[in-house]
Parts: structure tokens; C-alpha cells; sequence
């Protein structure tokens, strides 16, 4: 299923040195003793969802049959973790084909005017309906798009089709979203107060937008977090989630390693480290502490960033994604010329080169003085990416207690809200703006 090597990195006597405090901050996960332990509802989710999975199901299939475009409002966790799983399993040049199947889009995932208005001009002509996950209801970007959208189904559409197509994915109990969505009676699911939205993928917040895509191969995504999570349960010598953590910790700590980057030989992964970059990112950076999170796709990216891996300064690791199944034969061709002299490869396959691109990259990046750790999954399906995206989660707030941080809470994020707050002179911000005014006044 899904495999971890650390063989390029460290020894096996390095790693069990941490197997005692990996141990107990796995305990710390399982048991809820640690900081953030009011947000571990995500640790039981793949078991917990399931009752709520058909639901799920039935309500994208109404959203598929009713809409060419299905758009999802959210920002953060509220959209990464979906598009992530709808981006790898997805045909890269399908919206160069007219299909019947509906198209997953995003929105309210930043503040762009002309991506928005694109979107806008899009929408006017097609037949579309929208998700929109906010716990609050009150996030400035996703609310602003929501605003947008919904005033323009409802011109569309009219009130009554546009409640047909609006589904809300918020606070059970309390919030704007949840007041607007009792009021107007939108179909919608709950965000629960113990699930974090880094941690949310597979709860309503990912699985709808997901569902709206793959239909009910989204169950199978479910059974892979599943089979994941029992594994994480296991004792640090079978958990490989909480030896990936340790590793981390072994790399950041002994060997002063504070950059790692999340690689992948496939581009279908690339969204999938964009959720990871958050999930550890916002989980460990706190208190002047954690490793700093980054991707590369290649073999891309060996074309701009490899001379830097290669030779630059020694600060970082790399954590390489692996797909070991060939989904897609596609041999090189003989060439009767061979100008480009590669008919050495003809008869070998894409991946098969793919593969051995890898494999020498891992080792020269090695050579280099990298440290380079290795997850890999038996096949590129969604029952091998829940088990992922579980063990990526797990080893996150493993890592976090390894660290002595809280991986639950994120109280850096509001910094650029208070500033952004004050310079557009939102009531209850005076104060703040008469001072970001006189701060900005002292730079000129």
C-alpha cells in the first residue's frame, strides 16, 4: 500500500533513538493528552464518516445532473485538500473536451479581481451551482466570493432553482453561514468543532467537491484513509507515519535541516504537496520553531531548482512522493534518423524512464549532501491517496508533539487580518487604523 524509506537519510539506530518520544506523542494523538486535543476529531473520521458518505454521495449527484460547472467557495483547508484529490485523479486536458460531466472549479481561495470576473464571465453562460465551506461565514475571501456568486445564480436561476443549487458546508450551530443557510434552506453539512480545516479533507468539507468529481469512487478514497489509520495505531516499529515523523524531527534537530521539500516525478501530485505545504506549515510554525515547507515537481523543476538542491547551501532535505505501478504504457518510439540519439530508448516506456529519472536524482541529491526520505504508493488510485493523505496527518501531529508545539492551533494567521482590517476601516478597528495610518505615514 503505502511504503517509507529512509535509507538515504539516516540509519536505523538514528531512527529508533526517537522511537520512545515518537511513541508517546503517538499516544498523545490516539489518546487526546496533548496541546490541541479539543481538535482530533479527524483522528477517527475515515471510521466516523462513514454514515454520512452516502449522503454525500446523493447530494453531488443532484449537483451533477443539475450543473455543467460546480464551483467551491472556500480558501485554506476549505478547497486544498479537495482540489488535491480531484487534480490527481483528473485528465489534464479535459476542459479541452466537451463533456456531459460536470467541471469542479474554486473560488474565494484569494482576492484576485480578474480571476473572479473570468470566472464571472464563465459562469454567465452556463449552467453552474456552488459549494461554499466556511465554518464562520465571516472569511473575508470565500465570503466576498460567495456574495458574488450566489447574487449571480439567483439572477440566473431565480431564488427558489438557486436554493436547489447551493449547498453549505459550515458551523452546526452558529456563524453567518449557518444563519444565511437556515434562512434561505440550503441543503447543508456540519463542520465539526474538534476538526481543524488542514484536517477536514475527509469530512463534508473535502468529500462533497471530491464526490461532485469522482462520484462514489469517493468511498474508496475513505477505505484507504481507513486502512491508514489502523496502521497508525500500531507500535512505532509498524507505524511508518510516526517514523517519518521521527525522522523529520531526527533531521531538523541533529542535523539542522530546516527546509524540507515535498518532490514529486508526477504532475498529477502537485496539488497534493500544495496540501501538504499547508498541513505542516500552519501545524509546526510557531514559537520561532519548525521546518519550512516546500515543493518541487520534476522532473520540471530539476530544470530551475536542481543546480540549488544540488550544490546550494546544506539546509534541507527532500521527502520524495513515489508511484510504483505503471498506470499509462506509453513506449518510446524508434526514429529512423535518431538525431537526438535516444533511440537507445525505444521500446522503454515514459514511466519506466520516469522511474530511473528518479531513482538518479535521489542518488546525486544524496551524493550532494541532501538527506532524501521516500514515500511511495503501490498504485496511483484513490484508495492509495486517502491512505496518503492519513499518513501525511498523522505523522503531522506526531511531528508537531515531537517539536513542542500545539499542531492544532494557528494564531499567527490572524496577523495580516488585523492589518488588512485596519487599512480598510472596518468598524471596531479605529484604534488600529489611525496607527497602521501613523506607522505607514513614518515610513515615507
Amino acid at each position: 500500500m503505502i511504503h517509507f524509506n529512509y535509507a538515504n537519510a539516516l540509519r536505523s539506530e538514528e531512527l529508533q533513538a526517537y522511537a520512545k518520544l515518537a511513541n508517546e506523542c503517538q499516544e498523545k494523538t490516539l489518546q487526546g493528552t496533548g496541546a490541541g486535543n479539543d481538535f482530533l476529531g479527524w483522528v477517527e473520521l475515515p471510521r466516523n464518516i462513514q454514515n454520512e458518505v452516502s449522503d454525500i454521495i446523493a447530494t453531488a449527484e443532484k449537483l451533477r445532473q443539475s450543473c455543467e460547472i460546480i464551483v467551491c467557495i472556500g480558501i485554506g483547508g476549505s478547497y486544498l485538500g479537495a482540489k488535491a484529490v480531484n487534480e490527481f485523479v483528473g485528465n489534464p486536458f479535459e476542459w479541452l473536451e466537451n463533456k456531459d460531466t460536470p467541471k469542479v472549479v474554486y473560488a474565494g481561495h484569494h482576492l484576485d479581481a480578474k480571476y473572479h470576473q473570468s470566472l464571472i464571465q464563465v459562469l454567465k453562460r452556463k449552467k453552474f451551482g456552488i459549494i461554499c465551506i466556511s465554518k464562520s461565514g465571516t472569511t473575508t475571501e470565500p465570503a466576498i466570493a460567495f456574495r458574488l456568486l450566489k447574487s449571480l445564480l439567483e439572477e440566473q436561476v431565480g431564488k427558489d432553482e438557486a436554493k436547489n443549487r447551493i449547498v453549505c458546508i459550515t458551523d452546526a450551530k452558529k456563524g453567518a453561514l449557518r444563519t444565511l443557510a437556515d434562512k434561505e434552506g440550503y441543503k447543508t453539512y456540519n463542520i465539526d468543532d474538534n476538526i481543524g480545516g488542514r484536517f477536514s479533507v475527509l469530512s463534508p468539507v473535502g468529500l462533497l467537491p471530491i464526490a461532485c468529481f469522482v462520484g462514489k469512487e469517493v468511498e474508496q478514497l475513505v477505505a484507504g484513509a481507513l486502512d491508514m489509520m489502523k496502521d497508525c495505531q500500531h507500535g512505532f516499529d509498524k507505524n511508518i507515519s510516526a517514523q517519518y515523523a521521527a525522522c523529520r524531527y531526527h533531521l531538523y534537530s541533529h542535523e539542522k535541516k530546516s527546509i524540507e521539500i515535498l518532490t514529486n516525478f508526477n504532475p498529477a501530485l502537485h496539488f497534493v504537496g500544495e496540501w501538504w505545504k499547508q498541513l505542516f506549515g500552519e501545524s509546526e510554525g510557531k514559537e520561532h520553531k519548525g521546518i519550512f515547507p516546500s515543493i518541487a515537481d520534476f522532473t520540471t523543476d530539476l530544470h530551475s531548482m536542481g543546480q540549488y538542491i544540488q550544490e546550494g547551501v546544506r539546509h534541507l532535505f527532500e521527502t520524495f512522493i513515489s508511484i510504483k505501478q505503471d498506470n499509462y504504457p506509453l513506449p518510446v518510439l524508434d526514429d529512423e534518423n535518431n538525431l537526438d540519439g535516444l533511440n537507445f530508448l525505444t521500446g522503454k516506456t515514459m514511466f519506466e524512464i520516469n522511474s530511473k529519472a528518479e531513482l538518479g536524482t535521489m542518488l546525486a541529491h544524496k551524493q550532494g549532501g541532501v538527506p532524501c526520505l521516500q514515500v511511495a504508493m503501490d498504485k496511483a488510485d484513490l484508495f492509495h491517496l486517502g491512505a496518503l493523505l492519513y499518513f501525511f496527518e498523522n505523522a503531522c501531529a506526531v511531528s508537531g508533539y515531537m517539536l513542542g508545539v500545539n499542531p492544532f492551533n494557528q494564531p499567527g494567521v490572524e496577523a495580516y487580518k488585523k492589518n488588512m482590517f485596519a487599512l480598510l476601516h472596518k468598524p471596531g478597528y479605529e484604534k488600529e487604523s489611525i496607527a497602521i495610518q501613523e506607522l505607514l505615514n513614518s515610513q515615507q
